[in-house]
């Protein structure tokens, strides 16, 4: 792998405190369990093998092997996720999810689910739209190159100020929540909404084994804003810390060039593929060493830790995760994962996690909002209640 890049906003006390001021939560109404799941995956397979039985035999094609809810379970922690659409992606003779296109003067999909979610954001911090200064829509996969997602959102919420869209797989929300850090502790903007709309399972291979069950769909929004304007109930951003290492062990080749050689249009490799067994080995040190080495420059220990916000995609990898930071396993108070209701939502996971699990902490605790994903890409904000 190439050599690592990293970014750093910093450590202590700041001359402007920059806040958490709140977050929204927006997913679509259906649900798929791992029995669906499963029980349209064996479907599948057991066509496919029945159809190929002559190649099968012969040696020159190798047959599809059945999924069961206990794989699933035991290699994600994974039981549920929210899907826009349901009866399409369970649907033997499609596997993808129906999303009709929608007219230029519609408001888009993607942008459809940040609004949603940035609006119950403004709600609960009692901010106007027209005082957010800019919006940074940031998600493991964009609708489309333009006109950017977060201008359309911009509109339809009725900010002011700009807006621009990111995308750094399942570490966009971190990595965008620095962006708004940067910008608020410069002075250019007071109040900054990061959305985060992760329809993942437009880009999920619902024939695929080893994927098939990984994401759902979701969207976040949380707003970055100077202390002096935030509400009292809200989250000084202590320290983030953003790294990257180059690794193609999770991948996604579609892109506008795919036209350019029609030959690889619809392969496997234009939805997600990852190498899981490598991730989960590269993944989990880095990630806890890196942790590790920003308490020591924040002078935390890992007693001073009230809570662990992960990224939202893997059970096993979050546990060891935490194990190394805190020195002893985790409990699910120290540790929350989402996983049980919502699947890996990419960008939006360790969000969901605050999201559902900070209202109870005190002031003065302190936390860490964590993601990591392809690239690599690794995420960090710590964070403290303020009273």
């Amino acid at each position: 792998m190439a050599a690592a890049g990293s970014s750093s906003a910093g450590s202590g006390t700041f001359a402007l405190n920059v806040v958490i001021s709140a977050t929204g939560l927006y997913h679509p109404p259906e649900r798929i369990t791992n029995a669906e799941l499963v029980a349209s995956f064996n479907a599948y397979v057991e066509r496919f093998n029945r159809q190929n039985a002559a190649a099968i035999a012969s040696g020159t094609l190798e047959a599809l092997q059945p999924s069961s809810v206990e794989f699933i379970e035991k290699a994600s922690g994974i039981k549920n996720r929210y899907a826009y659409e349901k009866r399409h992606s369970l649907d033997i003779d499609y596997m993808v999810p129906r999303i009709p296109e929608r007219p230029n003067e519609a408001l888009s999909v993607q942008a459809e689910f940040a609004a949603n979610a940035g609006r119950q954001a403004l709600a609960r911090a009692q901010r106007d739209p027209a005082d957010v200064d800019a919006i940074i829509c940031s998600a493991a996969m964009l609708q489309r190159p333009y006109p950017a997602i977060g201008i359309e959102v911009q509109q339809e919420l009725g900010t002011s100020g700009f807006a621009y869209d990111m995308a750094v797989a399942c570490s966009s929300a971190t990595f965008a929540i620095q962006n708004a850090y940067d910008l608020v502790a410069a002075g250019h903007a007071r109040s900054v909404l990061v959305i985060n709309p992760e329809i993942s399972t437009g880009h999920l291979n619902f024939t695929d084994r080893e994927t098939h069950f990984i994401f759902g769909d979701a969207a976040v929004a949380v707003l970055v804003e100077r202390a002096d304007i935030a509400p009292k109930a809200s989250w000084t951003i202590l320290k983030t810390k953003l790294v990257t290492k180059f690794s193609s062990n999770i991948r996604n080749n579609f892109g506008f060039l795919n036209r350019s050689d029609p030959s690889g249009v619809g392969k496997p490799d234009k939805l997600i593929t990852q190498q899981g067994r490598k991730v989960f080995r590269e993944v989990v040190p880095m990630v806890s060493e890196m942790i590790l080495q920003e308490m020591a420059e924040l002078g935390l220990k890992p007693s001073d830790m009230r809570r662990l916000w992960l990224h939202q995609a893997n059970s096993n990898m979050n546990r060891l995760i935490a194990e190394k930071v805190l020195g002893h396993e985790a409990s699910e108070d120290e540790s929350p994962t989402v996983l049980g209701e919502f699947g890996n939502t990419a960008g939006a996971g360790s969000i969901i996690a605050f999201h559902r699990h900070c209202e109870d902490l005190k002031a003065g605790d302190k936390g860490l909002i964590c993601s990591f994903g392809a690239g690599y890409s690794i995420g960090a904000v710590f964070v403290q209640k303020n009273p």
